[in-house]
């Protein structure tokens, strides 16, 4: 046996802006909140889901965890103007400019990547199983 990821937690001064920042880049949704934070999740409830949790002090240093995203139903470039609009902004954390992936940060700075080929572009052993 083995285990399961079941949650990524992000830590946040202002659990509501991260929490809805996530949701309109996943296309998730609220699933639970409680006094300390909020987890989010997809529409099929399956697992992981990621719960962001109120912290005291604000983000000093670069992230030891990150996401990696993709376009879906879109052009690489697209999302990347989407997730501009939505309130990420990119950031310099020692990437290359030969580098195919564009790094950017949540609202509160939390860096995350976009990488060059979207979903679409995958061949058929790399794309996800849906």
């Amino acid at each position: 046996m083995s285990s399961r990821l079941a949650v990524v937690v992000i830590d946040a001064q202002d659990t509501e802006k991260v929490a809805a920042f996530w949701c309109a880049v996943l296309g998730w949704s609220v699933v639970d909140r409680d006094e300390d934070g909020i987890a989010i999740g997809p529409p099929n409830r399956n697992w992981p889901r990621i719960d962001v949790y109120e912290v005291p002090e604000t983000k000093t240093l670069k992230n030891r965890l990150h996401f990696d995203l993709r376009a879906e139903d879109r052009t690489t470039a697209e999302e990347l103007h989407r997730l501009e609009s939505l309130g990420a902004h990119r950031v310099d954390v020692g990437q290359s400019p030969d580098d195919t992936w564009v790094v950017l940060a949540d609202p509160e700075g939390n860096e995350f990547c976009l990488l060059d080929r979207a979903v679409d572009d995958l061949p058929d052993s790399e794309r996800p199983a849906n």
